[in-house]
């Protein structure tokens, strides 16, 4: 089939990385054997995927369909293939690797079904009907599988975490208490939070600051999940998680809105619609805390890559820091403060593989192996992700002025 070994092959490929050692099903083996992680290449399949489709989406068809095996920590796997390669090989060199494989490599194995696209992407991009359904394939999976992985927080946003040593729950309890002393929250008041997941910041501003608070999702699951939680917890008179639109929210005049992890399914042209909507729904001096995934510059394309798009992520679009500050500000809000949290972002999705490792084989029971899979790969490519700076997590306040320039904010606020 070959007249060169497949280990050796992609070797050539790959260059000098000390760290990582290949294995194939050939027999042939490429790198020192004391290498921290080794790629194991079990079927001819691989070597098509990774041919055909070069970068995250050949590598996400290979892993996904369980013909490419990581053997040692898969976030260090990805970091040594980002990072430590010091060998840019060639265009031609490539070619000349694939001319001594063979031309099979180039016949493409079927797509692995979960990259099927579905009917409804074919229709209007950030329609309400096609959010929805994209929100419902992200979220919709499983409540069970969702716990194994975010622990009991039930909250799959960016932690903070006070210090190294903080445990995952004990960051995103700092993650909600940081969000609500930003939007100065005090009892009585009323909280819109939109995007609202599970419900964990409805619950704990209800519970921690005494407000009457509304969440609403476009997953029916979440929804479903936070207001038994909301029952159990006692607090319904002062708590709602709604399954709804934010676009369809009736209610005005809310004293804060908070959004975290709304942005991303948003889309770049959907900006400004997206904060006047929010704008409109504050009472004068009111607070946005608008919390979100970015890209670190403005001039990356918004739309992400092959993998995350068409396996987890439908429609997901990320824009710059600035392009968020400045539709904010062309859209009835005054910034006030701005940070980036990627740092954190990074610990979080670490915590998150810890914790689906040590639940693997709950997880596969509940959404099956190659679903499980899926959010393997996803969670420590995002951890890489943030640790190199190819994408940040920014959290920026704004307040909606009153008559004559009004903030009502102090000299210098507290939080």
């Amino acid at each position: 089939m070959t007249t060169s070994s497949i280990a050796t092959a992609f070797g050539r490929v790959l260059g000098d990385r000390p760290q990582l050692r290949l294995t194939a099903y050939d027999g042939s083996t490429y790198g020192d054997t004391n290498a921290d992680v080794t790629l194991a290449i079990r079927s001819p399949e691989a070597v098509q995927y990774l041919a055909t489709a070069p970068g995250d989406l050949g590598l996400a068809r290979a892993f996904v369909s369980g013909s490419l095996a990581v053997d040692g920590s898969l976030h260090q796997a990805l970091t040594v293939l980002v990072m430590d390669g010091n060998q840019d090989t060639s265009m031609k060199d490539k070619l000349a690797v694939l001319r001594e494989l063979g031309g099979w490599v180039l016949r493409r194995p079927p797509l692995p079904p979960e990259e099927a696209t579905p009917p409804w992407r074919r229709g209007l991009r950030h329609s309400k009907q096609r959010d929805a359904m994209a929100v419902s394939h992200h979220y919709d999976v499983s409540n069970r599988f969702y716990e194994l992985l975010l622990g009991s927080s039930m909250t799959y946003t960016c932690a903070v975490y006070p210090d190294a040593s903080s445990s995952l729950e004990e960051a995103q309890a700092s993650k909600y208490d940081l969000v609500a002393r930003k939007l100065a929250l005090e009892p009585g008041q009323r909280l819109l939070d939109v995007g609202c997941g599970w419900g964990g910041m409805v619950m704990h501003a209800a519970e921690n600051y005494g407000v009457k608070a509304l969440g609403v999702t476009l997953s029916e699951q979440q929804a479903e999940w936070a207001q038994k939680a909301i029952a159990e917890r006692g607090i319904a008179d002062r708590a709602e998680v709604r399954f709804l639109d934010y676009r369809d929210v009736p209610e005005t005049d809310f004293d804060a809105v908070s959004s975290i992890g709304l942005t991303e399914h948003i889309g770049r042209r959907q900006l400004g619609s997206y904060f006047s909507r929010l704008a409109s729904k504050l009472r004068p001096e009111g607070r946005l805390l608008n919390h979100c995934i970015t890209r670190p510059t403005t001039r990356e394309r918004a739309r992400a890559g092959g993998f995350i798009d068409r396996y987890v992520f439908p429609d997901g679009e990320l824009v710059g820091v600035g392009r968020v500050v400045t539709s904010m500000q062309n859209h009835g809000f005054e910034p006030r403060h701005e940070e980036n949290l990627r740092e954190h972002y990074a610990m979080t999705c670490r915590d998150w593989s810890t914790n689906l490792e040590e639940n693997w084989e709950e997880a596969v029971a509940e959404v099956g192996l190659r679903r499980a899979r899926v959010w393997q790969l996803y969670v420590a490519a995002s951890r890489v992700g943030f640790d190199i700076n190819n994408i940040q997590l920014h959290q920026v306040l704004g307040v909606k002025l009153g008559k004559s320039g009004t903030s009502a904010f102090p000299l210098r606020p507290p939080f």
